[in-house]
Formats: structure tokens, C-alpha cells, sequence
């Protein structure tokens, strides 16, 4: 396990971007502990069905606010109140923005100290996104659209939670540069083309060519992917059935990620019936039998903290170079947006094609 300074990415330990943090249908008017950033975190559904993310310890004695079953404010149902919830040791209450608004037992009313953290939440896609950043500011990009989530004749995924991996998230942001994989790993033949765009905080990934077994004859398998910052990865294929493939990773310690797979199709131009759902749901597990051949490679590999590369492989230099500015302040993002931005080409083979 190799740490984001061993990298050399920046001045921080953890990217800043929105990411993945839970499958929204876990996450209850239970608190929840959960770990990201290096930071013991809690979880929530407020009565009003907002989720929340607070810092995990109340400031008055440090008792872990969702770590307990047996405390009476726990045992009674009463440790959250509307969006705001109460500590178990004491009864201490905060709100979803983090501030003590009440102290039962205080006759001298709260500290203007007693806060806990908050962090930006947002529900979209079934999942809760949260937005890190180690310099504390709003968000500077917005999360991906999701437009087939709530369109006619798509089956919404399913989220498949993968575990941790002991590895940085440079390894697996890595892939959107890995031209020479495709063929060896993933059974593709016959590459048309390959090409990368920077493009400020997204990075894309174009991709044509044949499959030993997705495809026949001299078809071509065409992909589009991307990444809106540092964490979230979407990729479209189209065929027989449009797809659109989710791959969230998320870092729990300096080194290790928590990984998360999901697929939408489009089956229909209608309400998809039961066994559409059940075809796309079967589509779902052939595509994932697919990631798993990266998710093992990313497994068991060294930390590549520097790359032995040749002039035949992707960009990797420029996609390091691109990863950075997550790591850095973002006062410096433009920085390295103007060392990386614009199309860099691989390898084309398309009628009319310019050499890269």
C-alpha cells in the first residue's frame, strides 16, 4: 500500500471531488458509522429523508455518536429528532450542519464551540454522494446528470458493493489511460481506435474495436468513458441494448479504497416488464465478470509509483499530470488543466484518421 505522497500528487493525502459513500436504499433513520478520508464518520436518514454526514464524535467527551445500542436515548427511539440527532452518552443534539443546538441537562445554555464537522451529502441515482475537501470549500463542479436514471425504457442498476482494495485510487484511475490492456485483459481484437480528452475536471476515454466474444465478425464494440473528478466513472456503450456501466471508488485510508459497481440498460421504449428487468439484472453480471478482470489485476499488483512506459502506451504522464490537481489547492487546478488539456490520440485506424 503506497501513500498519496509516495505518488508525489500533492500537498494533500486525499483528492477533493464528490464521491460514493453509500447505496442510498442502506441508509435508515439508524445512524450508521462509516470511515472515508481517514475520518470516522456517521450516517443518517433525518425524518424529513435527508441524509446526513456528521463527524463521529460529540465534542463534549468524545463518545461515538453511532456507536451504541444500549443507551437509553438509543433503546426509546428518540436519537434522532427531525434531521438532527442526539448523542447517546449525554443527550448532546446537533444539527445536520453540525452545530450543538441543545443541551438537556444545561442550565448555562450551549457553547458556541460545541460542533461536530458536516460534510456536503447529496441523493442522486440511488446512491449518497459526499463532497471532501481537505481545504473545506463548496463544490466546484457539479455530479454527473444521470439522465437514464429517470428516462423511459431504462432498468435503473443495481449497486454491487466490491469491498476495499489495498491500493491507491492512482492505479485504478490509471485504466483510463491503459491503451495496451484492452487486448491481453478484456479479449478485445482488431483496436480501431483509442483517445484520450482532458478536459479541466473530466477525463475521457473513446474507445473502438472488436471482441472475441461480445461481438461478431468485424463489428466494432465503440465505448465512451469518463470520469467527473476523481472518483466517479461512468461508461456508455451502445449495441442491441444501450448500457451505461457506474464505477465509484471512494478512499477509506491513504492507500486503500472502497469500490462500488452498477449498470443501467435500456431494454424498452416502454415500462420494462419483469423479464426485461430480469435480462438486464443477467447484462449486469456479464459486465461485472468483465470489471473483475481490472478488479484483479488492481488486487494483487505493487504500487506503480513510477511507470516503465513506452511510446506505444496511453498517456499515462498526462493523466497523472491531470489527476493531480485533486490533490493540490484548487487555486492551482488551472495550472495543471493548461499542461493536459485538449485530445491526445493513441492509435487510429478510422478512414481519414490524422496520424497522433
Amino acid at each position: 500500500m503506497a501513500t498519496s505522497k509516495e505518488y508525489g500528487l500533492g500537498e494533500f493525502d486525499f483528492p477533493r471531488g464528490w464521491f460514493m459513500i453509500a447505496d442510498a436504499a442502506e441508509v435508515t433513520q439508524t445512524p450508521q458509522p462509516i470511515r472515508y478520508f481517514g475520518q470516522d464518520l456517521i450516517i443518517y436518514r433525518g425524518k424529513s429523508g435527508r441524509p446526513v454526514v456528521l463527524e463521529a464524535y460529540c465534542p463534549h467527551m468524545r463518545v461515538h455518536i453511532a456507536r451504541n445500542t444500549t443507551s437509553y436515548i438509543v433503546k426509546d427511539g428518540d436519537q434522532v429528532e427531525g434531521d438532527s440527532i442526539r448523542c447517546p452518552g449525554h443527550g448532546w443534539r446537533f444539527t445536520p450542519e453540525g452545530q450543538c443546538d441543545d443541551i438537556p441537562y444545561s442550565t448555562h445554555g450551549v457553547p458556541k464551540a460545541a460542533c461536530i464537522k458536516s460534510f456536503p451529502v447529496q441523493e442522486k441515482a440511488g446512491c449518497i454522494w459526499m463532497w471532501h475537501d481537505a481545504e473545506g470549500g463548496k463544490p466546484d463542479y457539479d455530479l454527473p446528470e444521470f439522465a437514464e436514471w429517470d428516462s423511459t425504457g431504462w432498468v435503473r442498476w443495481r449497486i454491487d458493493p466490491l469491498g476495499t482494495l489495498p491500493i491507491h485510487p492512482q492505479e485504478i484511475v490509471d485504466n483510463m489511460a491503459d491503451y495496451a490492456h484492452f487486448v491481453p485483459v478484456h479479449g478485445s481484437r482488431d483496436v480501431l481506435y483509442f483517445e484520450n480528452e482532458f478536459r479541466d475536471h473530466v477525463i475521457m476515454q473513446r474507445f473502438g474495436a472488436g471482441h472475441r466474444t461480445l461481438i461478431e465478425g468485424s463489428s466494432v464494440l465503440e465505448t465512451d468513458t469518463w470520469y467527473t473528478g476523481p472518483g466517479i466513472l461512468l461508461s456508455r456503450m451502445e449495441g442491441q441494448f444501450p448500457s451505461v456501466i457506474m464505477i465509484c471508488h471512494t478512499p477509506v485510508e491513504d492507500g486503500e479504497v472502497r469500490v462500488w459497481y452498477a449498470l443501467m440498460v435500456k431494454v424498452s421504449t416502454t415500462e420494462p416488464t419483469d423479464a426485461e428487468i430480469s435480462m438486464a439484472r443477467s447484462y449486469q453480471d456479464t459486465a461485472l465478470d468483465a470489471f473483475a478482470q481490472d478488479f484483479e489485476l488492481w488486487k494483487f499488483k505493487q504500487p506503480a509509483l513510477s511507470i516503465m512506459q513506452v511510446p506505444d502506451d496511453g498517456p499515462f504522464h498526462k493523466e497523472r499530470i491531470w489527476y493531480r490537481q485533486f490533490y493540490n489547492p484548487r487555486s492551482r487546478a488551472g495550472e495543471f488543466h493548461t499542461r493536459v488539456n485538449g485530445v491526445h490520440v493513441t492509435f487510429d485506424r478510422r478512414p481519414g484518421a490524422k496520424a497522433a
